[in-house]
């Protein structure tokens, strides 16, 4: 407020004439103001070396440590790194070089990651293609791509039809069939002719065109983030590979890790899903640090203050969305006494800010702010002329220093648009979307998008791809996509359709959810369809977001019929599902996933019915294996044991953290941002 107040009086005393100066020119930063912006929190320079040639030095330090762990295999680094080089000697051979774009669609397993080191040791970069993916999204990630090769295995050639589809006309490296001929390859390191300026992936995130787009990520800015991590973080730590490989902090994982000596535990999908053997999987295997989304975090912290067990967790970092320390994750801190650090960044720049949440939990505020800026990295405050705002005062930030990647693959306009001149210095800035302030004591506060851009569950989503789908479709006439968070907490996607058709019946729900499942992955589809007549508009014609109406609590979009529970168990379950999932109605044979449930809310499901069928269900687990009613209430039956009665509080009263609770830390963050 005082350095507000110091902006006011400068612009006061300079301007003869009020009339001239707009207002936005007394929020703008004063010269003393920019001095400390531009030079005091934005001096972050340092030097770096290539990342294979560390990884290569950290091989010769350490060749017998253990460098990866999947179930019950493992890799030394030096064994490690011979298979990566073997691989990369058989690339190169293939005509692999600096700005070869090299496909990966391998399962998460040990083969994935001797395959991305090898694509990096060729000089190349990788694409990774996730196999979850629908066959239209990767079909155009290949394409657009143009990968010169494609590393992926027999099973996924032979049980995918998707995979052998997609990759007719590709170039493709079998790893299975062909390993024998590469294991005769040399096992040394090879010459690499890649430099800091070269690319090393290229990682699709969602597009706002309708389109996936491509981010080039040039070596140079990940070999800042890992070393600006290793001189500020733990090092030689057993570290979890939760994040996807198309997922930006994959490479923040693993390279962390593999570049101080530490131990890479690899985790499959289904436990990555499952935030109990999640949770089983840093309890057993000693994990003393992880990357996890805020979504992940709340699973996890949900899971962990009910088993307390003593972990070997040391710190924790989170990005990809806003950190919220909600009741149950400040009692994970309490009870695991780990760090936290509070991450920023984005596909274009990776993790750029960092923020250490103090040692005490109960000083914490309820929005961490995101830090500053790591090394070689700039961080600034603008208003709509590209002006420095003075700290206080909300504006987007943009992103400078070696930290940026290249632009988008193939969009030189869209990278033209978001990576502009630094007016401040060399080099450019990345305009990222996101509204921030600067703190007095330098920290940054992020306060959301200023685009359709949200993220849910980590995951980074463009409303714009989903709503340019749906716009694509012949039966739909207008469309519009929002981000819901109609119960605090629980975040979800919600698509509003004007049918093309003159009359709109149950089958367009059904036609267009089926169509969006094929074309986008799991994480982007929205919770509900909402038929509207038409789109509420504002006074000026525009489309009123605000006014969109709250989803009705109804399951129509699904095409099974409603069956109604029979037996007492699954009266008892039914009632749970309603309530935590927020329906005023549920067939015994809807799929807890597809009716809106998340691994969160299933941990809520899980917590009411162990207060009602005690010994009955023993694991979280058993949700997972048995997702509807029907074949939970059957499995519930097998056991000898009688549901308790039904406690009308257990629907009613506190769950790991009550409503008003909620309400009242949102209201205080509310106003936090209005300040």
């Amino acid at each position: 407020m005082k350095s507000m107040e110091n902006s006011f009086r400068v612009e006061l005393c300079e301007s003869q004439d009020e009339s001239q100066y707009p207002l936005r020119h007394v929020i703008t930063a004063t010269t003393k103001e920019q001095l400390q912006i531009l030079v005091g929190w934005n001096n972050t320079v340092t030097d770096y070396q290539c990342i294979h040639e560390w990884f290569e030095e950290q091989t010769q330090q350490t060749p017998d440590h253990i460098a990866v762990v999947f179930g019950h295999e493992q890799l030394t680094y030096q064994q490690l790194n011979q298979r990566a080089n073997q691989l990369a000697h058989h690339l190169q051979a293939l005509g692999v070089e600096p700005e070869t774009l090299v496909g990966i669609c391998i399962e998460r397993s040990l083969v994935m990651l001797v395959a991305l080191l090898a694509v990096l040791k060729a000089g190349g970069a990788y694409v990774p293609l996730d196999p979850s993916y629908p066959s239209e999204r990767l079909a155009y990630m290949l394409a657009d791509a143009q990968v010169y090769l494609l590393l992926t295995t027999t099973r996924l050639l032979e049980t995918s039809s998707v995979i052998s589809h997609i990759a007719e006309g590709y170039s493709i490296v079998d790893l299975d069939r062909e390993w024998e001929t590469i294991s005769q390859v040399s096992n040394h390191n090879p010459v690499s002719l890649v430099k800091h300026h070269n690319l090393a992936y290229v990682l699709y995130t969602s597009g706002s065109t309708g389109k996936p787009k491509g981010v080039m990520m040039e070596h140079l800015a990940l070999l800042n983030l890992i070393d600006w991590h290793i001189h500020h973080r733990i090092t030689s730590a057993k570290t979890l590979q939760f994040a996807p490989l198309s997922f930006d902090i994959s490479f923040h994982e693993i390279f962390s890790t593999w570049c101080s000596g530490g131990t890479l535990v690899l985790i499959s999908d289904e436990q990555r899903r499952n935030p109990e053997a999640l949770f089983n999987i840093i309890w057993e295997q000693g994990i003393e640090k992880l990357y996890l989304p805020f979504a992940a975090l709340q699973q996890l912290a949900q899971v962990a203050i009910r088993r307390p067990l003593q972990t070997k967790l040391r710190e924790i970092m989170t990005a990809g969305e806003q950190l919220q320390i909600l009741p149950n994750i400040a009692q994970f801190f309490q009870q695991t006494g780990c760090r936290l650090h509070n991450h920023y960044g984005a596909t274009e720049c990776q993790d750029v800010t960092s923020f250490t949440l103090s040692s005490d939990v109960n000083d914490w505020d309820f929005l961490p702010p995101i830090g500053r800026p790591i090394h070689n990295t700039e961080i600034y405050i603008l208003d709509e002329l590209h002006q420095l705002l003075s700290p206080g005062v909300a504006g987007e930030l943009y992103i400078g220093g070696k930290g940026i990647s290249r632009g988008y693959l193939n969009r030189p306009e869209l990278t033209k648009e978001r990576f502009i001149t630094n007016p401040f210095g060399s080099g450019l800035l990345y305009k990222t979307g996101d509204l921030a302030r600067c703190l007095p004591d330098g920290n940054l506060q992020h306060l959301g998008r200023s685009d359709s851009q949200v993220k849910v569950r980590g995951f980074r989503i463009e409303l714009g791809e989903i709503e340019g789908l749906l716009a694509k479709h012949p039966m739909v006439q207008e469309s519009a996509v929002i981000l819901r968070e109609d119960v605090p907490g629980n975040k979800r996607l919600v698509a509003y359709i004007v049918s093309s058709q003159d009359t709109i019946t149950h089958d367009l729900e059904v036609i267009v959810h089926s169509y969006l499942r094929d074309c986008l992955p799991d994480y982007m589809i929205p919770a509900a369809l909402v038929l509207l007549d038409q789109m509420p508009l504002t006074p000026s014609g525009k489309l009123d977001r605000r006014s969109l109406p709250v989803p009705k609590r109804s399951l129509s979009v699904l095409t099974t019929e409603l069956v109604l529970p029979q037996t007492e168990t699954e009266k008892k379950i039914t009632e749970v599902w309603q309530y935590i999932l927020q329906l005023d109605e549920v067939s015994v044979n809807h799929n807890f996933f597809e009716v809106g449930g998340t691994s969160l809310l299933l941990l809520q499901v899980y917590e009411k019915l162990t207060n009602i069928f005690g010994d009955c269900l023993t694991t979280i687990t058993t949700l997972f294996e048995y997702p509807t009613i029907q074949t939970l209430a059957q499995q519930l039956s097998q056991n000898t044991s009688k549901p308790k009665a039904t406690n009308q509080n257990l629907l009613s009263g506190n769950r790991c953290f009550t409503v008003a609770q909620q309400q009242k830390k949102l209201r205080q963050a509310h106003r936090a941002r209005q300040r």
